[in-house]
């Protein structure tokens, strides 16, 4: 493992690692790992179809909000406090931190796997998704060896030093690639159930955290024997570490659980409301009149009821009781029974196209992690050395390099939102996943923001805040999706609003709390202005492209009517659209000097870049 410098010059020209250069190392790992998902979900979401997905999305959802609540507090606890006795010299604190902390995984994984395999019925029924429990199962081991993983890569990152964890990712994606679509196309070829397909593609995530485990561990005891293993410091009682731990790990888990638990609660809610209101007001159903049959569900809907007693409100609670007491009766299939399955059918081929617009939508979130990561230990060592202008340059630097690289994928999926899903999934309806990749794309930008704004906080020490400000945050966006996914002239269409009304309150809190709580803290305008004026002439360049590519490849059908354009040409145009809008971007924001020389002499070449862009 390298160990972590201070940074100052030192004899013999040995290089320091850079907040950045170890950010540019987990950065390319991520997006080698989101390209490889993109050709694990793309397919996957085209072989199992939309109600396949949903049951896949529904268990992942499960395995989230256990494996944060066990694992995501923890590698930040670890990274922060190695990174701290790396800054002292403390070779011993730093290794008897690793152990205690691989024993808290261990202890918390073992506890999550109990509740994943012998509660994956139950958690299923909460998710209103009863093919989801096969799922549920197949992840229950990963949470395990997520655990340990966590902690090695805890470790490495509070070395600063990224290798080890891109690799590790990029192996897990491999296996989850290779592994997992293999099962399911196999699945679907022997006329498998999409659930059982779904559960298939599920084991290929649970194989590849093992073999990335296996990895870690290798990399871990190789480092060790390069280090030296001789250190005079005193380490402190294993009590008092424990404390330390906890101190820092426990507020982080709670904010970082909160986003997988609202999540959970979220998507329940969404399902529910869906289902709720295709029951109780038909006058929803014209909302999905082009994409959905519902022959079936008036059907079933009149036969349930025939059952009911003379005057009983026809609603889904009356339902969920019914099909309640009659399969804890054993009682064989009936009206109600029938209607609570087509029920859930409709309602996982509706929130299968919106799983597949969350995919592109989580794709700028993942990357985020590469600066998230670096920047609690980096900042923490630099307060560490009582180096308080080092820290405000990685703080400042992390929200403008974030400001960057969001801003154009925030507009860029709402101006290009119908395009970039037909493209890649083709098997979803494009009027629903269209219009909900859109929406979510101006969430991006908060959430993203938000994401860097909390690691800062907590680098700082003010790690209960963040969990404050997302409790508010998490409410909101419950409130607003309950009701808005309640209107029937909205319905699906609604479930992205509670996203953007909860990060960007999230946002602006923590915006405001660092300049109340930071010192040096950077200019907002500096941080947001450039990079908006960018990405808003990029969006207005993709668009602009995409409409005069679509009208120069199209053909107008003898009859007249609207041109008509191939999958081939929907794609050339997609492509182009995107390839000359981040061409324009590049150019503003080096017209602009969008990005400062401090901002470089953090990344490695930074001198380099900063000569050739004579800044």
């Amino acid at each position: 493992m390298a160990r972590y410098d201070a940074p100052s010059r030192r004899s013999g020209g040995q290089k320091q690692n850079t907040f950045f250069g170890g950010a540019a190392i987990l950065a390319a790992g991520i997006l080698v790992v989101k390209l490889i998902g993109m050709f694990y979900k793309i397919p996957l979401v085209n072989i199992v179809g939309d109600q396949g997905y949903t049951d896949f999305t529904n268990a992942y959802n499960i395995y989230a909000v256990l494996l944060s609540i066990s694992t995501a507090g923890l590698p930040v606890a670890v990274s922060k406090l190695v990174s701290e006795a790396n800054a002292q010299g403390r070779r011993n604190q730093v290794r008897r931190t690793f152990l205690l902390s691989l024993t808290l995984f261990l202890a918390l994984g073992a506890i999550s796997f109990l509740v994943m395999f012998f509660k994956a019925d139950m958690l299923a029924g909460m998710m209103h998704d009863t093919k989801a429990a096969a799922g549920i199962k197949a992840l229950a081991p990963a949470v395990v060896c997520v655990g340990c993983l966590a902690a090695l890569r805890g470790y490495s990152q509070g070395h600063l030093n990224m290798t080890p964890t891109s690799i590790s990712q990029i192996i897990e994606a491999l296996c989850k690639l290779v592994i997992g679509l293999s099962l399911a196309w196999w699945l679907v070829s022997k006329g498998q159930p999409p659930e059982a397909a779904a559960a298939g593609a599920i084991v290929g995530v649970t194989v590849g955290t093992m073999a990335a485990l296996v990895y870690m561990t290798l990399s871990y005891l190789l480092g060790r024997l390069r280090e030296s293993s001789w250190s005079r410091d005193v380490p402190d009682a294993p009590g008092t570490i424990l404390r330390d731990i906890l101190a820092i790990a426990i507020p982080i888990t709670l904010s970082s659980s909160m986003v997988g638990i609202v999540t959970v609660i979220d998507s329940s809610l969404v399902q529910g409301q869906l289902q709720r209101v295709l029951l109780e007001d038909p006058s929803s159903w014209a909302l999905y009149a082009g994409f959905v049959d519902f022959a079936p569900l008036e059907s079933a809907i009149a036969a349930w009821k025939e059952t009911l007693a003379t005057g009983a409100s026809a609603t889904m609670s009356a339902l969920t009781g019914q099909v309640e007491r009659e399969l804890a009766a054993g009682t064989a299939q009936s009206a109600a029974q029938t209607l609570h399955t087509t029920l859930e059918s409709i309602g996982r081929s509706l929130y299968g196209n919106y799983g597949g617009a969350l995919n592109i939508y989580n794709l700028p979130i993942s990357l985020m992690a590469a600066i998230t990561a670096s920047v609690i230990p980096a900042v923490s060592g630099a307060l560490t050395r009582r180096d308080r202008r080092g820290a405000a340059q990685v703080s400042g630097s992390a929200l403008r390099i974030t400001a960057l690289l969001v801003c154009p994928m925030g507009v860029g999926l709402f101006v290009m939102g119908r395009p970039i899903m037909q493209l890649l999934y083709p098997a979803l309806e494009n009027d629903v996943a269209g219009p909900l990749l859109s929406t979510l794309g101006l969430a991006t930008v908060f959430v993203c923001m938000m994401m860097v704004c909390n690691s800062i906080l907590q680098a700082y020490g003010f790690v209960n805040l963040p969990v404050l400000v997302m409790l508010l945050g998490g409410g909101l966006k419950i409130f607003a999706n309950y009701h808005v996914v309640a209107m029937p002239t909205v319905g699906i269409f609604g479930a992205p609003v509670g996203n953007i009304l909860c990060f960007s309150l999230c946002l602006l809190l923590d915006l405001l709390l660092i300049s109340r709580v930071i010192p040096r803290r950077p200019r907002y305008s500096q941080v947001f202005l450039k990079p908006l004026v960018a990405a808003a002439a990029m969006g207005a360049a993709a668009w602009a492209v995409y409409g005069l590519a679509i009208k120069v490849l199209g053909s107008v059908p003898e009859g007249g009517g609207a041109a008509v354009v191939s999958r081939t040409g929907g794609a050339i145009a997609t492509l182009g659209a995107i390839g000359v809008a981040g061409v324009i971007y590049l150019t503003l924001i080096i017209a602009l000097r969008a990005i400062t020389r401090e901002d470089l002499s953090l990344m490695p070449k930074g001198a380099a870049i900063t000569r050739l862009l004579r800044l």
